[in-house]
């Protein structure tokens, strides 16, 4: 089994800061892209930030300049930095991992449980 663990949600005060944390757990040889996505009450899924296996990022529009995607591939976690938050930012943000399981002998996409960030007063 593949599980990803993530941690650092929490609330925040708009213009505050948070760092999310997700690290793969598992019988993974090998790990390609990563990513963060969020969902609020109401709306469909978006990609906040993805990250390649080369160090290549990419953002949405709404968090660039703001959020920074990075990654340590000798803990297997991808990290979030979320800086001067909004009130918008509120919703349940999952990370992804498209990851070649050493049991199934195949490349899935893994999915984390997902981590409440509120931004309020």
């Amino acid at each position: 089994q593949v599980q990803l663990v993530e941690s650092g949600g929490g609330l925040v005060q708009p213009g505050g800061s948070l760092r999310l944390s997700c690290a793969v757990f598992g019988n993974i040889f090998s790990i390609n892209g990563m990513g963060w996505n969020r969902q609020a009450p109401g709306k469909q899924r978006e990609l906040v930030a993805g990250i390649t296996s080369g160090g290549s990022t990419n953002y949405a529009d709404s968090v660039k300049g703001r959020f920074t995607i990075s990654r340590d591939d000798a803990k297997n976690t991808v990290y979030l930095q979320m800086n001067s938050l909004k009130p918008e930012d509120t919703a349940v943000y999952y990370c992804n991992a498209d990851a070649y399981s050493s049991n199934l002998g195949s490349w899935r996409d893994y999915w984390g449980q997902g981590t409440q960030v509120t931004v309020s007063s």
